[in-house]
């Protein structure tokens, strides 16, 4: 019996053997080879960052779930930059910022909505009342219908969530 192959060996391997069909496939998805290279790449990133996984038995199934989450992901993207260039829009030009601060600003709601996205429902709408809106967890709970120790758990939880994903992003950028 072969011992098994170490993990880089093991992406290479299905980076050669399903890079060409994973492009197609996304390809006729999206209707552009670009997006489809831009994804595959993508696909095969988080693949590698993943880590060594049983889910390489089944590489196609695999690859396939983590390009629709990154397809899903950047449609999302792209609808709340419009949505944010939409309202722009409706501003007068006098109140316009500037290209730089638009770069800002999307880069900031991008950051945002990742930190959001991560959450359930509930948490979520508990983390936009109290740190948007300013309201007291006891606000919170009248205003969601749960106990105060529910909104208490869900404030805390979501405080955690968005310092972890700060705190790897901060050390995944430190490390490159």
């Amino acid at each position: 019996m072969n011992p098994p192959l170490p993990f880089t060996d093991t992406v290479a391997d299905v980076y050669r053997n399903h890079h060409g069909w994973l492009h197609g496939w996304l390809r006729k998805r999206l209707g552009c080879t670009h997006r489809a290279a831009d994804l595959a790449h993508d696909t095969f990133e988080r693949l590698w960052k993943a880590g060594p996984s049983g889910a390489l038995d089944e590489p196609r199934a695999y690859l396939t779930t983590i390009a629709k989450r990154l397809t899903i992901n950047q449609f999302r993207r792209q609808m709340l930059e419009q949505a944010y260039l939409d309202v722009l829009a409706q501003q007068p030009e006098a109140h316009a910022p500037s290209a730089e601060e638009q770069v800002s600003i999307i880069e900031t709601l991008h950051e945002i909505w990742r930190l959001l996205d991560g959450m359930s429902e509930r948490r979520r709408q508990v983390f936009m009342l109290a740190q948007l809106d300013g309201l007291s967890h006891a606000e919170i709970a009248r205003q969601l219908g749960v106990t105060l120790n529910i909104v208490h758990k869900e404030a805390a939880a979501a405080l955690s969530h968005c310092y972890q994903l700060i705190y790897a992003g901060e050390s995944a950028g430190s490390a490159g």
